[in-house]
């Protein structure tokens, strides 16, 4: 049995990695222990309390105040001293965050295979988001398997260079996730808030967005709320401190206007998103999430490497100039209306069953290569 680690540390890493761990443990060949590199240790955790899953190994939490560059050398450090004990066959990483960019580097260096999920994304421009461009660029130089949500990402790693039968198209693994959390029973209190009016989800936490453009968000997302009564706005905080700082500048003592809460459970995130008119965000995930349960995104970046929501008019960037979010969204949420909130779910993503697909794949290569690796650069 081939022996593989399965390292995240972040919520989106856990949403999108949770599905692939749990065929992962049906498997009668590949054996997959879990490996948290602690880089949001309490929202890791409540994304796999929903899931089911426990953790094999538990690395310590960097400071979230310490420069980026510290933060990932810790990481780097902490996984690669795991991975010379553990030895593994095969690493698999998922994305662009610091802990995906450290893990895959700390494999290589101990020559073990890199299974890269959800790679080939591409936003061509290194500054943003930043550091993602880079870590996922520099993810796809050493990675073994590459498991390409969409053709266009596929297009993407082959432009640069990838050998073609190691990349698959397999779908996005948030797609199976949202099969898990997504109910049409679904009570919580937050309910509530929503009674009665249209439910806009908000979320910002980008370092590009840092300071006066996030101020400017803020300060759209407000007025929007003023001119909309009949919206229920609800806004999960990041836990960045520089995001939380700036809404407690903005909103101290006036957070009727929209509901600030703490990072929601996954469930209650993908059912209240399920049921929204609108979303408004400088998240990835959201992109992919929002439109497949039919939502419409109002994206507040100025780039994107998830191009396929743009194409089919599901997702209107428009970066944070405060008059254009209030115009996009005014659009959208007419739009809303005029359709009586009726929900069109999209496949631009997935059909649900890639991370069936990716455990397919990884089962075909130790079959083919007796887990040897070949050259991956």
């Amino acid at each position: 049995m081939h022996h593989l680690v399965t390292i995240f540390g972040t919520r989106p890493e856990a949403v999108k990695l949770c599905p692939l761990c749990l065929l992962l443990k049906e498997s009668s060949t590949l054996r997959n222990t879990v490996l948290l590199s602690g880089q949001h240790t309490a929202l890791t955790d409540r994304v796999l309390e929903s899931f089911s899953l426990t953790p094999d190994y538990r690395l310590p939490p960097p400071s979230l105040r310490a420069p980026l560059a510290k933060r990932t050398a810790a990481l780097f450090s902490s996984i690669a001293e795991v991975l010379s004990t553990l030895r593994p066959s095969g690493v698999i990483v998922h994305g662009d965050t610091a802990t995906a960019y450290a893990a895959a580097t700390a494999s290589f260096l101990h020559r073990i295979p890199v299974f890269h999920v959800e790679a080939g994304l591409r936003s061509k421009s290194l500054a943003a988001p930043f550091p993602e461009e880079y870590n996922r660029r520099a993810i796809s130089l050493v990675s073994t398997l590459d498991f390409a949500p969409t053709d266009a990402a596929r297009e993407n790693l082959l432009r640069e260079g990838k050998p073609d039968d190691r990349i698959f198209v397999t779908g996005n693994t948030v797609v199976d996730a949202l099969r898990y959390t997504v109910t049409e029973r679904f009570d919580r209190p937050i309910l509530r808030f929503t009674e009665g009016r249209r439910i806009v989800l908000f979320t910002v936490h980008r370092r590009e967005n840092g300071g006066e453009p996030m101020r400017r968000i803020f300060s759209a997302v407000k007025r929007l709320a003023q001119i909309n009564p009949d919206l229920a706005i609800i806004c999960p905080v990041h836990h960045s401190p520089p995001v939380r700082q700036i809404v407690q500048e903005m909103f101290s003592g006036s957070g009727r206007e929209i509901l600030f809460t703490e990072p929601l459970d996954v469930v209650t995130f993908h059912n209240l998103l399920a049921r929204s008119s609108l979303v408004l965000t400088d998240s990835g995930g959201l992109q992919e999430e929002a439109p497949t349960l039919g939502v419409p995104v109002v994206l507040l970046r100025e780039t994107t490497e998830r191009p396929e929501g743009i194409a089919e008019g599901l997702v209107r960037m428009v970066g944070s100039d405060e008059e254009a979010i209030i115009s996009a969204a005014t659009a959208a949420l007419a739009e809303d209306k005029a359709r009586g909130g009726h929900r069109t779910p999209r496949s631009l993503y997935g059909d649900g069953y890639a991370s069936r697909r990716i455990c397919d794949e990884m089962e075909k290569f130790f079959k083919e290569n007796g887990g040897a690796e070949k050259e991956t650069c």
